[in-house]
């Protein structure tokens, strides 16, 4: 997938996402009269089971797709890089304890604890969102670990200790501007791995409810008319891979535009 299109494919979803708010879309109408109806038939992307029409449902699922991943990103990121940082720096008993809570959390797949916790708690979009951000600072806060613990001997660093910089300061001031770049390329590719655990959780029915649309519950939704309706898991499902599609992508640009190590190679080459 090119720069060009990938960029076009995550524009439209934020549009669909910030745009869908305030467009005079119907994504709860019914009409009995289009039930099933194929792609053509008065709406774009055809209707589903309810003779709701598909178009509607994928712009206001947009709008919930991108709120939860940047909502979930967000918390994940803050949380887990001042955790993983702190511990890090500050080392000790609190550097041990950070690495055994990570370690438990890695020994989990990701996805069956979010489901875990999501069944708890039970199902909608506040929920799905707190799962999530439970699941996904450990990534963030292993990386900014790894990242410190490599930064923080340097000589800026051990040059505001011996001034009396508090440690916090050192922190926020001398080590979080040099661990940025790793930590917005691995953001880009949480929102990825967000979109698909919330289109998941939903498809199981502990995300998004009914009667809001959902990626993942307008794919549940048409696996029972597959064979007669292929549209309704066809719609869903190719927005979906784009959109992963297209956040991964960025994501690799991004990764080559950050590595400092690779462009220092192509001068000298």
């Amino acid at each position: 997938m090119r720069t060009w299109l990938a960029t076009g494919i995550l524009v439209a979803w934020a549009v669909m996402a910030v745009a869908g708010a305030w467009l005079p879309l119907a994504p709860d109408a019914i009409d009995l009269t289009r039930i099933l109806a194929p792609p053509g038939s008065g709406s774009p992307l055809g209707y589903d089971d309810l003779g709701r029409p598909l178009l509607d449902r994928l712009v206001s699922g947009a709008r919930y797709s991108l709120l939860v991943a940047v909502m979930v990103v967000s918390i994940s990121l803050l949380l887990g890089t001042f955790i993983g940082a702190m511990s890090a720096y500050v080392g000790g008993w609190l550097d041990h304890l950070t690495v055994r809570v990570i370690d438990i959390f890695l020994a989990f797949p990701g996805i069956l604890l979010a489901i875990a916790l999501a069944g708890l708690m039970g199902p909608g979009i506040d929920n799905v969102i707190i799962a999530l951000s439970i699941v996904g600072w450990v990534g963030f806060a292993r990386l900014a670990r790894a990242q410190v613990l490599a930064l923080r001997e340097r000589e800026h660093v051990q040059a505001a200790v011996a001034l009396g910089t508090r440690r916090l300061r050192i922190v926020s001031r001398h080590l979080l501007p040099l661990i940025s770049a790793p930590l917005i390329v691995e953001a880009t590719f949480a929102i990825a791995g967000i979109v698909i655990a919330e289109a998941g959780l939903s498809f199981l029915g502990l995300g998004i409810q009914p009667p809001t649309p959902s990626w993942g519950s307008m794919i549940r939704e048409g696996t029972r008319y597959m064979l007669v309706s292929p549209h309704m898991v066809l719609v869903p499902g190719l927005a979906l891979m784009l959109v992963v599609l297209a956040v991964n992508m960025m994501g690799d640009r991004l990764r080559d535009r950050l590595d400092v190590r690779r462009e220092r190679a192509g001068v000298r080459g």
